[in-house]
């Protein structure tokens, strides 16, 4: 079940390029996920996340805030800014194969390349209290890229006759670049006690901020099939076309940082 924070919540607070919204208390129940969306500042007296609940950050903006007197996190408990996955590339299509005699395979297409992951979601978090039953995780890491799409197959040759040679394979096309992985983003987390919530980080307070794994450039697609004479003779047969070359890997996304602020 999906929960939409949007502007109609309580009070909604128009602010220069920001829709700010407060609420006095936000519980999300066990395994609910509740979206901000339409706003990227969440203003509330106290912030409690059941178990495996999962807070969704607003995507469409590079930075959410958020502002608590007091958090109360359970076990599994989530907020997630994690970047968007990218989408794989398509497969480049198939040469033609010609129903002509003694002509030459149609090459096959490139694929297409892999999108990049998204950067992941900036998060300013500041708060008086935070109360911790579990292990929370706040996940920023950029999303993984998406593979190069393949090389399109070269189509076959021809078949050869008396008159002549069978023609050649066509060339099997070039994969294509796998995307960029994204960025992990920035926490910054703004206390009142910075030395106990530094102890908590790694053990009592997961933050994920990796960057996204790159994608996997394609596979050039095979060469086509050489036409075969009608006589027999192998020298007279065409040549087979050659495999198309491999895409290149895309880049991995760079790591996010961490930040305090005394309040």
């Amino acid at each position: 079940m999906i929960r939409i924070i949007s502007v109609v919540v309580l009070l909604t607070a128009m602010l220069p390029a920001y829709a700010q919204v407060r609420i006095n208390t936000l519980i999300i129940k066990p395994k609910q996920v509740y979206e901000l969306k339409g706003t990227d500042i969440l203003v509330v007296d106290t912030l409690i996340l059941m178990d495996s609940a999962i807070l969704v950050l607003n995507k469409l903006k590079t930075e959410n805030f958020i502002h608590a007197r007091k958090v109360v996190f359970y076990r599994h408990s989530m907020i997630d800014g994690k970047g968007v996955r990218g989408l794989p590339g398509r497969n480049g299509r198939r040469g033609v194969s010609p129903s002509s005699p003694c002509t030459n395979g149609g090459n096959g297409t490139p694929g297409t390349e892999g999108t990049n992951g998204g950067n992941g979601i900036s998060l300013y978090f500041a708060f008086n209290d935070i109360v911790i039953h579990g292990t929370p995780t706040i996940d920023v890491s950029g999303g993984d890229a998406g593979d190069g799409g393949r090389g399109g197959v070269g189509g076959g040759g021809g078949q050869g006759t008396r008159l002549c040679a069978g023609g050649n394979g066509g060339a099997g096309g070039p994969g294509s670049k796998g995307g960029n992985g994204g960025n992990g983003g920035t926490v910054t987390f703004q206390a009142n006690s910075i030395p106990e919530l530094r102890a908590m980080l790694g053990e009592r307070i997961i933050v994920n901020n990796f960057g996204g794994n790159p994608g996997n450039g394609g596979e050039g697609g095979s060469g086509g099939d050489a036409g075969l004479s009608a006589t027999g003779k192998n020298s007279l047969d065409g040549k087979p076309g050659r495999k198309g070359n491999r895409g290149a890997d895309g880049v991995a996304g760079k790591i996010g940082a961490i930040k305090f602020v005394n309040r």
